[in-house]
């Protein structure tokens, strides 16, 4: 089994399509410790302006995002979503994502998790 497929049993599927793990760092002692989890969007050109001459800018401010603990330790997903710029234009196009509970910091699944742990 690749690492890639390993990934999909920890990673909201959306996040796993989109964007690629470029870090994972614990931090904190053993009895509190957190998970990390740095992504990076993929290179993926925005099928939604394929018309247009576009090249990458860079990374947006990084979001973080609370996630399923992984070995009893809190995960944070820490995510930068990448700036696009037309090339002609100089307009900066963003790709939008719904990675998060409305309202929350919480994956869409962990909110759904918690929320029926509470009834």
């Amino acid at each position: 089994m690749e690492t890639k497929e390993l990934i999909r049993y920890f990673l909201p599927e959306e996040i796993v399509d989109n964007f690629e793990v470029v870090d994972i760092k614990e931090i904190g002692c053993e009895v509190e410790s957190e998970l990390n989890i740095y992504l990076d969007e993929k290179f993926i050109y925005p099928q939604e302006h394929a018309a247009e001459d576009l090249e990458s800018k860079g990374f947006l401010k990084a979001v973080k995002i609370s996630d399923f603990p992984i070995r009893d330790k809190k995960v944070l997903l820490i995510i930068r979503r990448r700036k696009w710029m037309n090339i002609l234009t100089g307009k900066i196009y963003i790709r939008f994502f719904d990675l998060k509970h409305k309202g929350t910091n919480y994956t869409k699944e962990f909110a759904a998790f918690l929320k029926e742990n509470l009834r």
